[in-house]
């Protein structure tokens, strides 16, 4: 289903013609739901701290969780004390919102919130409302600012700065909302939004995003770094449980890798058989599919992280924005 989908948003739309009623149905519907909000007929939270939304208004992955980690990077750097709030997606813990740590189960509380815990190094708080989530953090923990990751759609909880992230190549597809098309929103969203972040080639009024494969490492041992050169072989086996494998595939080509694929739907719960191919060739996955492998990895399984970096204007609009949204910035001295 999902890849007849995908040839009707990025391939023949003539395909999907007989889905437009229904595309039109969703459009309204999302359109109703923002004069909700807008209007005051649903409430909307206002916290005490900055907030910066993440997010975009296509499905599948654009580059936000990259995006996200850089900027807790920075906003740290700056001398803020940022907290993380993102959905959970898939996680199965009995209540929300909970506090996610490096060391919680994904299957609790979602493989990208683990992620983030084990990357950013800052509170992470996951839960469906976003309101709830921040507000928790802002309970227990010491945050000045709060980084709402895939939060375009949330609307109950205000934000300071919005920041909508586009696939460079895909773009938006054939233009249509779900299901004609691949659109969460109509591309008129984006007038509503601070900045355009692409992930790769940015256009005019765009910031463009630079995209860097780090070291690739052991899944159960992340201190284990795989020397490309030290391999007989270019073949490797690749799994990804992303919203767009291919750009993975495209990565481990660009490395000097001969990828063996294995696409699977995104957040997959992975099973130790999917990643078994009786072979002796290593296994290289996404960093996010790796913490949910993490107990059931051997030492052929590896996975291979990526940064981003955007370019220093969009630091500088960043704090600007920040600057511009009236509540008082509590950050201290940048570091050193």
């Amino acid at each position: 289903m999902r890849k007849w989908l995908e040839d009707i948003w990025y391939g023949d739309s003539r395909l999907g013609l007989p889905l437009l009623p229904l595309a039109i149905l969703f459009q309204l519907a999302v359109s109703l739901r923002r004069t909700a909000f807008r209007f005051g007929l649903r409430k909307v939270t206002r916290l005490p701290v900055p907030v910066v939304v993440v997010g975009n208004i296509s499905v599948g992955g654009t580059g936000k969780t990259p995006l996200v980690i850089w900027l807790a990077g920075f906003l740290r750097g700056q001398g803020f004390h940022p907290g993380i709030i993102c959905r959970g997606y898939r996680g199965q813990a009995g209540s929300w919102p909970q506090q996610v740590r490096p060391d919680s189960d994904p299957v609790a509380v979602g493989d990208e919130a683990v992620l983030l815990a084990k990357r950013c190094g800052c509170p992470v708080a996951a839960g469906p409302k976003r309101a709830e989530a921040a507000s928790a953090l802002l309970q227990y923990d010491h945050c000045d600012i709060i980084i709402s990751d895939d939060g375009l759609q949330h609307l109950a909880l205000a934000r300071d700065v919005d920041i909508a992230v586009i696939d460079g190549e895909r773009r938006f597809g054939n233009g249509r909302c779900l299901p004609a098309g691949p659109l969460r929103e109509p591309i008129s969203r984006l007038d509503s939004v601070d900045m355009l972040v692409v992930n790769g080639v940015a256009g005019r009024g765009e910031f463009g995003l630079q995209t860097i494969p780090g070291a690739i490492r052991g899944v159960a041992d992340n201190s284990r770094v795989l020397v490309p050169d030290s391999l007989g072989t270019p073949e490797v086996h690749a799994v990804a449980g992303i919203g767009d494998p291919g750009k993975f595939f495209h990565s481990l080509r660009q490395s000097g890798f001969s990828p063996v694929e294995h696409p699977f739907p995104d957040h997959y719960p992975f099973v130790r058989a999917d990643i078994t191919f009786g072979d002796e060739l290593p296994v290289i996955m996404t960093e996010k599919d790796a913490v949910k492998c993490t107990f059931f990895a051997g030492p052929e399984h590896w996975y291979l992280p990526i940064e981003t970096r955007p370019k220093a204007v969009f630091e500088t609009r960043l704090i600007r924005l920040l600057q511009l949204s009236g509540k008082k910035l509590k950050a201290a001295e940048p570091e050193a």
